[in-house]
């Protein structure tokens, strides 16, 4: 039997409210526990446990020099939404880790910015099922225009907390 999760909890009681006020608490608690998304100010804008979607707009805070996303505010957009769906998915005992960001940059980007990254049912049941593992969470990051300027592999660790 896994242990609880609080944060699919949370995230199944937001979702019963109308998108805008639940995508707003998702928002607030995920800016609230990751500090540099809060700096960054990512949305999230929604999820159904199996796929969730982030937005980064295209502010001065966030910008490189010559006034697109920076390449690191788009790796902490990417690793943002796969973190999230992972600890979503995981058991309350286990712990996930980053392990690997392999990020191509090959476009130059316009405007907001925008990652879905999603777990397939193989690789819940893994989560769920297995002590320790790793997986690589798909991710797409994209701009106002639809292109994918940074092509990305997120490979996601977990082992169990420690007492």
């Amino acid at each position: 039997m896994s242990a609880s999760n609080p944060l699919k909890k949370f995230v199944e009681k937001v979702n019963q409210y109308p998108a805008p006020i639940s995508a707003f608490l998702m928002t607030k608690v995920f800016r609230h526990k990751v500090k540099l998304a809060g700096t960054t100010s990512i949305d999230v804008v929604a999820t159904d446990g199996q796929q969730v979607e982030y937005r980064m707009k295209n502010r001065k805070k966030v910008q490189n020099h010559i006034g697109s996303v920076h390449a690191a505010a788009m790796a902490l957009l990417a690793e943002s939404a796969t973190g999230f769906i992972v600890g979503i998915n995981l058991p309350g005992d286990k712990l996930p880790l980053i392990k690997c960001m392999n990020l191509n940059y090959v476009k130059r980007a316009t405007g907001d910015m925008k990652a879905v990254a999603e777990l397939t049912d193989e690789q819940i049941k893994l989560l769920c099922e297995q002590e320790k593992g790793e997986i690589n969470v798909q991710v797409k990051v994209t701009d106002e225009t639809g292109i994918e300027p940074v092509v990305c592999e997120m490979i996601w660790a977990w082992v169990p907390k420690r007492s």
